[in-house]
């Protein structure tokens, strides 16, 4: 896999458990709100230094006794053709693995969960489920079967049995309470919807200023969003 990045130790990516983060290079959506850009678009930014897979196993193996899971991210994991190699390998010295996935790529993660090669996703929901909006967020970089594979990965997830979250990054330049809340509708029954607001110390791949929401704003949304669907505010995470 092309590794951009490495955290050895988290308690937030994986619910409950210690885990270590490995961060992929690449991504097929181009969200200007993006706080990772040098993951993104690496040829296009500077500092972007590949770690060396075999390194980030080597480790994994060294400290299984010290974490509990190994959580891939990225960018966007499921491009790498690779991944579920890397999760036999995870497996394999005994640990829980986890996804971080925008959900584009229906086919991969559909690997992924038929083979058992994931414990848990968490999926990002950009917005309310409807293409104009979906593509807008995503800054133009969504095709009609990109959206229907984020519709069918929600559907699937929902059906499977495998531990999962939904969760969305609140930016007032892109989403409205409305938004939310017709999310909110179409994952009525999800385990977990977690709602992020923006960080706005971030350096974003837009190069723009962005805007969270407020606190009493995300109370509403909390208010009419528990109605649908368990939708917990995870404050300070992004």
């Amino acid at each position: 896999m092309r590794i951009g990045g490495f955290q050895r130790a988290s308690l937030v990516e994986y619910p409950g458990k210690v885990s270590a983060v490995v961060f992929t290079i690449g991504c097929n959506l181009r969200c200007p709100f993006c706080y990772v850009p040098w993951l993104v678009i690496p040829n296009g930014m500077d500092g972007v230094k590949e770690i060396r897979e075999d390194d980030v196993l080597a480790y994994i193996k060294r400290n299984a006794g010290l974490i509990d899971a190994v959580v891939v991210t990225g960018g966007e994991p499921t491009l790498q053709d690779d991944l579920p190699d890397f999760f036999r390998k995870v497996k394999q010295a005994g640990l829980l693995t986890g996804i971080e996935t925008n959900g584009s790529n229906f086919l991969m993660l559909e690997k992924l969960i038929r083979e058992k090669l994931v414990d848990h996703v968490a999926m990002d929901v950009k917005t309310a489920l409807e293409y104009k909006k979906y593509k807008n967020v995503t800054g133009g970089a969504l095709t009609m079967e990109l959206f229907e594979n984020v519709r069918k990965s929600l559907s699937m997830i929902m059906g499977s049995k495998i531990s999962y979250e939904f969760r969305t990054t609140l930016v007032k330049e892109y989403h409205t309470k409305e938004d939310i809340i017709e999310i909110c509708k179409s994952i009525v029954g999800a385990k977990a919807y977690y709602l992020q607001n923006l960080q706005p110390t971030k350096r974003f791949l837009g190069g723009e200023r962005f805007t969270p929401f407020s606190e009493k704003e995300i109370g509403e949304i909390l208010s009419e969003g528990k109605k649908y669907v368990n939708i917990v505010y995870r404050k300070g995470y992004a």
